[in-house]
């Protein structure tokens, strides 16, 4: 059995991931990693329900700590009109899973994935291609977004779980509804919301 870290976007993505991580022969660690939330209200709504899987899965689960301001500075500064699915979409994916990376390289997990491939509103192919090359056991440098493309490995492997695949979101969602999970109607940060429905 491997232990792989889960970077976690939410409990109800996480709830179909966790036991197709199980079932493939992993040790799952949940890694909760979203400054991108808008509000601390919000990120800890959704971080205590990653805690319910994760008690549920009886799995390990670690927390990112929530700084929205170095996400917008580090993300978001000239890209707040880009559409959703564009190139603030993707820096997010990759400040995220770089923060996941460095976690897992510090304790000395060899591989980690996202539940972000379980949405149909993220596309897998944009998610794999934000992951960073390298990632410092320090965390994500200032300029990680720009420098990691071309640098060498860092001592842990991006496994490229497409989620969706094998009914995944339909499983999430069932899940979420089976644990009574709290299921938000927008992806996180501010400018996000644009897309919500009057």
């Amino acid at each position: 059995m491997s232990r792989v870290v889960l970077h976690t976007c939410c409990g109800p993505c996480a709830s179909a991931c966790v036991p197709r991580l199980k079932a493939d022969n992993h040790e799952v660690v949940m890694y909760f990693a979203n400054s991108n939330i808008d509000t601390r209200e919000e990120y800890e709504k959704r971080l205590a329900e990653a805690r319910k899987l994760a008690a549920v899965e009886g799995v390990r689960l670690e927390a990112e700590p929530y700084d929205h301001d170095e996400w917008l500075r580090e993300v978001a500064a000239g890209y707040e009109n880009e559409p959703e699915k564009g190139a603030r979409c993707a820096r997010c994916f990759r400040y995220n899973l770089a923060k996941a990376a460095s976690f897992a390289e510090r304790e000395g997990i060899a591989g980690y994935t996202t539940s972000l491939t379980v949405s149909p509103h993220k596309v897998t192919s944009v998610v794999f291609a934000s992951v960073p090359r390298c990632v410092p056991a320090c965390g994500v440098d200032r300029d990680i977004l720009e420098r990691t493309a071309g640098e060498t490995h860092c001592g842990t492997e991006f496994l490229p779980y497409d989620f969706k695949k094998k009914g995944g979101f339909l499983e999430s969602t069932r899940r979420a509804k089976e644990l009574g999970l709290y299921r938000q109607g927008y992806c996180g940060c501010e400018f996000s919301k644009r897309m919500i429905p009057k």
